[in-house]
């Protein structure tokens, strides 16, 4: 099976999930999009209204703020593979919840399997922590900390930036994430 045979499964798999209690709230299972043989997985927490309608990942405020990031570092969307961690979104956007994590995570641990990305970009604090326990054993980061660094163990690149929803009610921090996709670039040039 090649990897989008691959990854099509995952995802049929993820549209008829009932693990939790989101099945059903959600409009639609927003799985992820992009190219699966980017070098650059980009991960949020979870989709939000817009996401829920479309059935795609970042393509509300956020999106349009992180599209514009990668115009910044001449990057286009499908450049990049984009999903979260919850694949159905939380009633009225509240973060995710530790047990949804959990039962979501399969889909998540899938798509990182199969893409096989040289950098797993964290946007924002929940992917990162999801990221870290995972990959390297730790855990409860701030990603004030954490921003625009690369941590590295095992083969594995994690880069955290603020979640681009964050420029959207602190419009300074968005030179911030600027600078910091500026760096990204530099890991994969």
């Amino acid at each position: 099976m090649n990897k989008a045979e691959e990854i099509k499964k995952v995802e049929n798999l993820a549209r008829k999930c009932k693990r939790c209690i989101l099945y059903k709230y959600r409009k639609n299972v927003v799985f992820g999009s992009g190219n699966i043989n980017s070098k650059l997985f980009f991960l949020g927490e979870s989709p939000g209204k817009k996401e829920d309608e479309k059935g795609i990942p970042f393509c509300g405020k956020a999106g349009k703020i992180l599209e514009q990031l990668f115009k910044s570092i001449s990057l286009e969307r499908q450049d990049v593979y984009i999903t979260s961690v919850l694949k159905c979104r939380p009633p009225k956007n509240r973060n995710p919840k530790k047990d949804e994590i959990e039962k979501c995570s399969f889909y998540l641990d899938k798509q990182i399997e199969i893409v096989n990305p040289e950098v797993i970009v964290c946007l924002g604090r929940i992917s990162l922590n999801y990221i870290l326990k995972k990959y390297f054993n730790r855990k409860n980061f701030l990603i004030t900390d954490l921003h625009g660094k690369i941590i590295e163990k095992n083969g594995k690149k994690i880069f955290p930036i603020f979640h681009p929803a964050f420029a959207i009610y602190n419009p300074k921090k968005f030179e911030i994430m600027k600078k910091d996709f500026k760096k990204l670039k530099g890991l994969i040039c």
